[in-house]
């Protein structure tokens, strides 16, 4: 049973502008220590991180929980590089969370579908 759904855009541009102008103290309030460290790897930094901005705002509109925070909602990919979302801190155990990336130079994109637990 679906219990939400949430979708959000992100600008590349406002994103690398935020990091410009607060550096890690903007990245270390958004983004976890492993998220940050796997978008160290990647080509396209900034679109790769306004991905997961994205993702975690989706969530956010998803679940409507006001307790969570940018950190407890983790992303990152799967072996086969389909993005994953987890819910950190116990703050949303009865439920699984599928989203969707998407980004070009520009834009970046996402949705979320949350889900009961079976």
């Amino acid at each position: 049973m679906i219990v939400g759904t949430g979708i959000d855009i992100t600008e590349v541009r406002r994103l690398k502008q935020a990091v410009e102008k607060w550096g890690d103290e903007f990245l270390n309030r958004i983004f976890t220590k492993i998220e940050l460290d796997n978008a160290k790897t990647r080509g396209s930094l900034y679109q790769h991180l306004a991905g997961r901005f994205a993702a975690k705002e989706a969530v956010f509109k998803a679940l409507g929980n006001e307790r969570l925070n940018w950190k407890d909602i983790q992303i990152l990919n799967d072996k086969t590089g389909r993005p994953n979302c987890i819910i950190l801190n116990g703050k949303a155990a009865k439920v699984d969370v599928q989203i969707s990336i998407s980004h070009v130079k520009s834009y970046a994109t996402a949705f979320a579908i949350i889900t009961k637990k079976s």
